[in-house]
Order: C-alpha cells, then structure tokens, then sequence
C-alpha cells in the first residue's frame, strides 16, 4: 500500500512540474485528489478492510490525500507569482470621466418625474408573446394596425416587442386596480434607416388606471412632464390620432428644437416631431387586463425615449445612438 501511494504522490508531482497553465493544473487535480481519481478510491475501500488494516493505513492514505492536495496548491502559487505584473503607480496618466448615455439620462429624469406623480416604474420581456405585444392590446391577426409595425418574428414562436405597452397587460394582470405604473425599455421594429428612423430604439410607457380617470388628468401628466424634461417652455400640438388600445386617442407633436420648428431632416422638413401617442385606455384593453371596463377607467401614453434625447441634446441623426461610438457621444459633455 505504502509503494502504492508514493507512487501516486511521484506521478502528480511530475506532472504538475510539466504543467505551465492553471487549467492544465486543475485538470490533474481533479485526475489525482477529484472524486474519481484512484486516491479516492482507496479511501473508498477502507470501510472493507479488517479492523487492523484500518488502524495501519487509514492515517497514511488520510495523510497522502492531504499531502497530494497540498502539492496541487503550492503548484497554483507558484503559476500566479509568476503571473503578476509589478504597476508603477509613480507614472502619471490621465483618465478621463465617462458619462452616461443620452437616452439613459432621459430615462432616469423621466420616471424620476413619474415616480414624484405616484408612479411605480415596472419592466417586462425584450422577447414578448403575440399574445402580449398585440391581442392582449385589442389587435387580432388580421388587424391592419399590425402592418404599422413590421415585426421581427422569432424561430421559437415569439417576436421582439415592437411597443413597451405590453406591460400594461403585464401590470394589470400582476397589480389589478387601481394603478399608476411606467416602463421604460428597448424595443424593435424594421425600420428603413435614415435620420429619425433606427431599428433598435427606447419607449418609455405610462398608464393609470382609477375610478373617474378622465382625459384632463392626461393632458395635465403630459404637459407637466415636458415642461420639467426640457426646462423651457415648448410649442405642442394636440390631434387626434389611432391606436387600436386606446379611444379616444390623440398625438402629440412638439415643434422640433434641432431647427427651431424652420424645418429640418429630422423632422422631415415639417417643423413638428411626434413625441407622444396617448389616449383613454380601451374597454377590450381593460377587459384583458381582468380589469371591469364598467367600473374603472384609464389613461394611457408613450413617449419616444430616443427622440426626447435627440431633441434635448440637439441630436440630429438618431443613428449616431446605437453606434457606441465614444468620439461622437463624449461631445455632449453630459454629466
């Protein structure tokens, strides 16, 4: 037995001299002391051995095992001596600070702002059900409002949400009424690419919902809202507009400040940029949500998280926002 376990100890001694990487060590480790490795398998079989076998090889296996194990680390030691890099901290360079990114910026002073309003801020899946991203919302298979949106479908089943609004589903189902929740977060649509038009951008949604909810508390969330995001006062417009969640529903566009409302590429020479889709929520909306229509109503709206950076930082080409581009984005100097 004592042949036999100097043996073992010599064997992983000179393989852990040829070892010259920390993998190549932990795998001879898990060879020579893992659960499989022959050391443990005499361990193993003392519990068959007679009584004095036990008392004359129980210590010196116990020992050998704790020896071999030792001889594992000591070789780990040395390979990461080896391995560290001495740092002059005398040498003097300079770091420059980063910052956030715009529409991460935007994002956190937008439910900063809803939060003081009573709002919970709620996140939900990139990658959604049909169910949630359109049925839920009142928008069956054959809708044409679903070719307002041209959907990236999955392999699996599932699409990549072209809208934040399923987590109002998503928060009815969880919280009932009354609520007050916002969801800010990616969403995809494929777009034709130009200076307002990516196909990975950020929303960010609202919608409460409570006995006598009516359109002037929408109206007074929105204007409220802009007027604290941008600091100033802002030209708006209110028309009507669709969307399948929401009826009445109703666009609001605010003069673009890239051009000072003379028109421009990013606001397609219009002089107005559509910040806002918003509405009462819809019946059908509610019902799926198991929410009584009869009993509560609501308010919904959705803001285009990267179109509020673009306008607020003077940002005229949405595309410079996905391209991680640290050049370009350090000019903002936003703190």
């Amino acid at each position: 037995m004592e042949e036999k376990l100097n043996s073992l100890k010599e064997e992983l001694k000179e393989k852990l001299s040829e070892a010259k990487k920390e993998a190549d060590i932990l795998n001879i480790k898990s060879e020579y002391v893992g659960k499989k490795s022959e050391i443990a398998n005499i361990l193993s079989s003392l519990k068959d051995m007679s009584i004095e076998d036990k008392k004359k090889y129980g210590s010196l296996i116990n020992n050998t095992k704790k020896e071999m194990e030792n001889l594992v680390a000591l070789r780990l030691e040395e390979l990461e001596n080896k391995s560290n890099i001495t740092f002059d901290d005398s040498i003097h360079f300079e770091v420059e600070n980063g910052s956030l990114h715009p529409v991460t910026i935007i994002a956190h002073e937008i439910t900063d702002i809803l939060k003081r309003m009573g709002f919970t801020v709620v996140s939900g899946p990139e990658m959604e059900s049909e169910y949630y991203n359109f049925e839920a919302l009142n928008v069956p298979k054959d809708h044409p409002a679903r070719d307002m949106q041209d959907t990236y479908f999955l392999d699996n089943g599932m699409l990549l949400r072209t809208q934040t609004s399923d987590n109002q589903i998503h928060a009815m189902e969880n919280f009932k009424a009354p609520l007050r929740i916002c969801s800010p977060g990616r969403v995809f649509r494929n777009e034709d690419l130009d200076a307002n038009h990516e196909n990975t951008f950020f929303q960010i949604e609202g919608m409460v919902i409570d006995k006598g909810v009516t359109i002037e508390n929408l109206l007074y969330v929105m204007q409220n809202l802009l007027k604290e995001i941008f600091h100033e006062d802002v030209k708006v417009r209110l028309r009507p507009g669709f969307f399948p969640f929401t009826e009445p529903s109703y666009e609001m566009d605010m003069s673009c400040l890239i051009c000072g409302g003379k028109g421009c590429p990013t606001c397609k020479n219009s002089g107005w940029i559509e910040m806002v889709g918003s509405g009462m929520v819809h019946p059908s909306v509610l019902r799926a949500g198991g929410i009584n229509p009869d009993e509560y109503t609501g308010f919904a709206f959705g803001f285009g998280l990267t179109r509020l950076a673009m306008m607020k930082y003077k940002i005229n080409d949405i595309r410079v926002l996905n391209s991680g581009d640290i050049r370009y984005l350090s000019e903002f100097n936003i703190e």
